[in-house]
């Protein structure tokens, strides 16, 4: 069966998510486990179909830097002395 997929075309079997991964199905299958490990989406428990949304925003999520404009952005740790050291400045002032 040969067809073409829109962009953004929904739910697709596994042989066209495959194909956005330039992969056979049966390369695809055989890397299935690893790829969800690595957060790529399931397919449907119901279907057996995938997301192609999903599979595309999970495509861009490995490259934070090239697509960080779609991304929610990563929130960093701060250094737990400065915070002590502003609350306490703080009391003494208050």
């Amino acid at each position: 069966m040969r067809y073409k997929l829109a962009p953004g075309s929904g739910d697709c079997p596994p042989a066209a998510a495959a194909r956005v991964l330039w992969l056979s199905l049966e390369d695809f299958q055989k890397k299935l486990p690893e790829l969800i490990s690595r957060g790529f989406p399931p397919p449907d428990q119901t279907t057996g179909n995938f997301d192609m949304d999903a599979i595309n925003a999970w495509r861009r999520s490995r490259f934070p830097h090239l697509f960080a404009d779609r991304l929610t952005p990563v929130t960093t740790a701060r250094n737990a002395s400065d915070v002590v050291r502003a609350r306490m400045t703080g009391v003494r002032s208050g």
